[in-house]
């Protein structure tokens, strides 16, 4: 079953102002996925072309097939986000209408238990998004010396019990006995103090998450991604992004912040033309989904979602 994608009528409808302004639409969708967010754009839009990136093989491979009834207006591509801008100079488009993020991992990936994102689910340590290349989650366990490991556990995870975990891989990795994710996951409920194991969910939800982000680089690429894709969206463009958890949001807000503040000094009278922002929020701050949605799709209890136009060269 496909699962219905995070936010599906809210991103079509921040997006339709600048795709119905062209006379020949493109947008990409950076994190292509199972293809549902390009398949409803697709059927919205019939002079739209899509350009679908992902870093995840097995999803191209289910995207490409459903969306193949729309193969001579969808472009799919192997590729990481950040790479936005190369792969659309060598398509030969130097501007584009609209571009989508939906960070994160994806229902597939967590679905999938042999990709090793679940802790609920016994699997080797991989978390790898792109799983044909790379350095696994049994690699960075294996190799990582303990200040490295403390560091990903509280900037990444923000887990409090941090220095205990790490001790503790320290010496499962020593004696052979880390070799699952229900090792790690055992591991971390063992290293977690009881009374704090009863509040917050799952135990090893932010270990696992400080992890994956590490092995797959997420808050590095979105870091660079963004920046790009500001640059290539035309005048009326619009770039809307999905996040769903702090780290990635206020790397988020951070960059579309800054893309919408004038650089003109504020003691002037007036602003200068050349200093004027090139971007404006579509809206302050960020969206939630509506508790009908979250009822009929738990994974968007988290999203956050944030979109910037461009207004000026």
């Amino acid at each position: 079953m496909i699962h219905k994608p995070v936010a599906l009528e809210r991103c079509l409808a921040l997006l339709t102002p600048s795709i119905e302004r062209s006379a020949s639409p493109i947008v990409v969708d950076a994190t292509l996925g199972m293809g549902g967010h390009s398949e409803a754009l697709l059927e919205r839009f019939p002079k739209l072309r899509v350009v679908g990136l992902d870093r995840d093989k097995e999803a191209i491979a289910i995207a490409t097939s459903r969306l193949e009834r729309f193969a001579d207006r969808i472009t799919v591509i192997h590729a990481v986000y950040d790479e936005i801008a190369e792969v659309l100079s060598e398509l030969g488009i130097n501007g584009v209408d609209g571009i989508l993020f939906d960070l994160g991992v994806s229902s597939l990936q967590l679905d999938h238990v042999e990709r090793g994102f679940s802790y609920a689910h016994t699997a080797p340590l991989d978390m790898r998004m792109d799983n044909s290349t790379g350095m696994t989650a049994a690699d960075l366990l294996s190799n990582y010396e303990k200040s490295q490991l403390i560091r990903i556990l509280k900037v990444y995870g923000e887990e409090r019990f941090a220095s205990r975990i790490a001790e503790n891989i320290i010496k499962a990795r020593a004696s052979g006995s880390l070799k699952t994710t229900t090792d790690l996951a055992d591991l971390i409920k063992a290293s977690i103090p009881a009374p704090a194991r009863r509040i917050g969910g799952n135990p090893a939800k932010r270990t696992f998450q400080a992890i994956r982000i590490e092995v797959n680089q997420e808050l590095e690429i979105l870091k660079r991604a963004l920046p790009k894709a500001l640059n290539i969206t035309k005048v009326g463009g619009r770039v809307v992004v999905m996040s769903f958890q702090s780290l990635e949001d206020k790397i988020v807000k951070a960059i579309f912040q800054e893309a919408s503040e004038s650089k003109s000094p504020r003691e002037l009278p007036v602003e200068i033309e050349e200093l004027k922002a090139k971007f404006e929020l579509v809206f302050r701050g960020s969206e939630k989904a509506s508790e009908e949605e979250i009822k009929e799709n738990s994974r968007a209890q988290s999203v956050r979602l944030r979109a910037i136009e461009r207004v000026a060269s």
